[in-house]
This record gives C-alpha cells, structure tokens and sequence, in this order.
C-alpha cells in the first residue's frame, strides 16, 4: 500500500479545513499559522472557513553555547514561558535569562512588522482561535504557542494540523479544547515524509499570504454592507 502524501503544504490546508467545516461563516473565529511552515496551510484553512488569518510567532529561548537546548519561549504578545527546571538545573542567571530574551523579543518583532506591514496584532480575547501548523512531531513549539495563547484570554484554542505523530496528538488533547489532524500515519517519523513537496517556505511567501488574505476579508466585508 502506497504511503498517502500530501502535494504541498496549500493542498493540504485544503485538506485540513474539510475537518473544520463546523467553524465556517462563524464571525468569532481567528485563524493564527505558526511562521513559517503552518502559514500556507492555514491560509487555505482561513479561506475556505472565510476567516480572518494572522500568524502567532514563537522563539525558543535556548541556553548560551547549547542553543538548541531551550529553556522557555517567547511568543506573540510578549508572553514569555520558562521552564523552571532548566534554568535551576543549569543555574541559568537572571541577567542571561533576560539578555537571550532582549535577543529573541527583537527578532520576534522584526519578523512580525515584516510579515504584517506594521499591521497591529489581532485581538484574540474571547474568540474561537485555531492554531495551524504543517504537522506535529514532538509538538514542542505548538505547545509553546498554545500555553501562550491561554494567557491571552481566546474563548477556545483549537490546534489543527494536516498530520501528526498519533502520540503527540493524544497528548495534546488534553491541553486544548480540540485537536484536530486530518491524518496520523504509523510509523510516522517526520512531518516532511508526508509531503511530496516540503520545501522551506520563505518570509516574502507568508507576508504575501497574509496580505492576500486581508484583501479577501476586506472584499468580503465589502459585499456584505
């Protein structure tokens, strides 16, 4: 039996928005891609429920000299989580904690003025807010994204996903209100085997997206007066 791989990352948002079809025309609805990977994906998601998109950034706070070890994140709206553990564990000072934070919290928000055209960040409080990515493996930025978004007062925080490692998505089941992934393959071993195409998507892609994406709810408030 022939693995089912998705074309590209837009057939599979396409794909993806057939299990949300619950969420469609419904005006407190918020579509955030994670940056940059889940973008392409949750524009066709946002099209195809006729919700608005934007995207919700993540930065791993990684240990000086050992940056592929995190300990905390830094996510849109300046919310900033640490783990504990790690940072007493390696005796992480508060000055370095707050340096690499300086360091994350500027290239977070050049990325952001760049993807958004210095548009102001949507107001989540009290929506229905689906997160979206390209796939979940360990599920580590996702749940880095998802603990933040929390603070920010959404109604509801839906994770949705073309595909997923089965172990991650029974996980984080119960972190969020819904998850829901379109396809969990096993063995699953990377998000990337899923994909016939699964080249990196650019800066210049994603701030398009979201700018063709405002056009289209902006024609759509538009018709509607």
């Amino acid at each position: 039996m022939s693995r089912q791989v998705f074309r590209d990352r837009r057939e599979a948002g396409r794909v993806l928005a057939e299990s949300l079809s619950k969420y469609a025309g419904r005006s407190d609805v918020l579509v955030l891609g994670l940056p940059r990977g889940g973008v392409p994906v949750a524009y066709e998601a946002a099209h195809a429920l006729g919700a608005p998109l934007d995207v919700f950034l993540v930065r791993k706070l990684g240990v000086p000299g050992h940056e592929e070890l995190a300990f905390g994140a830094l996510a849109s709206g300046g919310v900033r989580l640490l783990n504990r553990d790690v940072v007493e564990a390696l005796r992480i000072q508060p000055q370095v904690v707050e340096a690499v934070t300086k360091m994350e919290a500027t290239e977070l928000g050049r990325r952001e003025r760049q993807y958004r055209d210095d548009r102001p960040a949507p107001e989540v409080r009290d929506r229905t807010v689906i997160l979206i990515d390209d796939g979940l493996a360990t599920g580590a930025s996702m749940r880095a994204a998802v603990a933040a978004l929390k603070r920010m007062g959404p109604a509801r925080v839906v994770v949705a996903v073309p595909v997923a490692a089965r172990q991650t998505v029974d996980e984080m089941s119960h972190e969020v209100d819904e998850i829901v992934c379109a396809r969990t393959p096993e063995p699953f071993q990377a998000v990337g085997l899923w994909y016939a195409d699964f080249s990196q998507t650019s800066d210049a892609e994603v701030s398009e997206l979201l700018r063709q994406a405002e056009r289209e709810q902006e024609a759509a408030r538009t018709a509607s007066r």
